[in-house]
């Protein structure tokens, strides 16, 4: 079955004694025993939950996976795979990666014994001087956000092999429609599934598909363990959602696309960064893992005092956090996203007082275009 057929029929069929074509919520804690010593299956919501259960099957199966997880939120998702180490480990991670990564690193897990060195993901040879024996992981996105470089997926994953340590990819940016990183030789897959999975700004929600069984059963156990999972009834919506992931990702990629060619005329706009422009960074090797660019991009204007400016002009475009639904938003990562990232290291990364992002929508490229063009002329 094609991919596209795939996301679709998500929870098609699950309810085989009513014949209902949307998968049941079922909204309940517990379930009835049969008999003393025996099970349908199900006990209580929080170990397993037959709504649940429909979502984390058809994404495991979306990404190649051998497991899925749902969690409550991207960084409920991200802190239960760090779960999986301990104090005197540490983990490799890209420098300008999601600031919520960055914090949960450098405020919680720090607390617990686990080191972090920040790397340029680009450059396969700082990945591997940064793995030392105590190493336990490399954590990557592809593309960053926001800087949009693109990291080797193939190549990061043989050096991991080689040196024994897990390969931890955020897939958030392109979703399993655009790019599959177990596929490519990842183990762990991450996503903030409020993004593009759910695809509407109205859902909280986030996912880990692991590429082995054995890896599965840890992450299950630090889900049921902890009780970070995802409710049926969200459970429910992001299954909703994704029926139009593929259609959805089209059309982002389609419109940034011509959002990115339009701003790199702009003369008030000094870089664009996005993947599908000719001569950014690592193109051919994002052409190379993946089958689109997404909707994702960012820009640098010429001047930081434009920046509040644009932000309070924008009509179509919202001024808010998050990516990935229909509406178009546009964020200031200095500021908001990546805030609490030290000012020296999100300097060295790019992250300046001049770079915006787009998370762009599915509404008529022309408008997002006409607002931007009204945005950008300041006052």
């Amino acid at each position: 079955m094609k991919l596209e057929s795939e996301i679709v029929h998500i929870g098609v069929r699950t309810d085989e004694k009513t014949g209902a074509i949307s998968t049941p919520i079922y909204q309940t804690a517990s379930f009835q025993h049969p008999a003393l010593g025996e099970s349908t299956g199900f006990d209580y919501t929080r170990t397993k939950n037959p709504t649940r259960q429909v979502v984390e099957e058809g994404l495991a199966r979306l990404e190649n996976g051998a497991a899925g997880f749902v969690f409550a939120s991207g960084m409920a998702a991200i802190t239960a795979v760090l779960m999986l180490y301990q104090a005197g480990d540490h983990i490799v991670v890209v420098e300008d990666c999601y600031g919520g990564t960055y914090r949960v690193l450098d405020k919680i897990f720090s607390r617990f014994g686990i080191t972090v060195s920040p790397v340029d993901e680009t450059n396969i040879s700082e990945i591997e001087q940064a793995i030392t024996p105590a190493t336990k992981a490399v954590f990557i996105e592809t593309p960053t956000n926001p800087l949009m470089k693109i990291a080797d997926i193939r190549r990061i994953a043989q050096l991991c092999r080689k040196c024994k340590v897990h390969f931890i990819v955020d897939n958030t940016f392109l979703t399993p429609y655009l790019q599959r990183p177990l596929e490519l030789g990842a183990d762990i897959v991450i996503h903030s599934g409020t993004k593009y999975l759910a695809g509407h700004n109205d859902l909280l929600c986030g996912v880990v598909v692991v590429r082995d069984t054995a890896l599965g059963e840890q992450i299950g156990f630090i889900q049921n363990s902890t009780g970070s999972m995802l409710s049926p009834n969200d459970s429910w919506l992001l299954i909703r959602g994704l029926k139009t992931l593929a259609l959805r990702m089209e059309k982002h990629n389609e419109n940034a696309q011509k959002v990115a060619n339009w701003l790199i005329q702009h003369p008030r706009v000094k870089k664009v960064y996005y993947p599908g422009l000719n001569g950014h960074p690592g193109k051919e090797i994002h052409e190379s893992q993946t089958s689109g660019y997404g909707g994702m991009l960012s820009f640098a204007v010429d001047d930081s005092s434009l920046v509040p400016v644009i932000l309070r002009r924008v009509k179509l475009l919202q001024f808010a956090e998050s990516l990935g639904g229909v509406e178009s938003l546009i964020t200031f990562p200095a500021r908001q996203t990546h805030m609490d990232i030290p000012v020296e290291v999100r300097e060295r990364a790019g992250i300046t007082d001049c770079l915006l992002r787009l998370s762009i929508g599915i509404e008529s490229s022309e408008d997002i275009i006409q607002d931007l063009a009204q945005a950008l002329e300041g006052d």
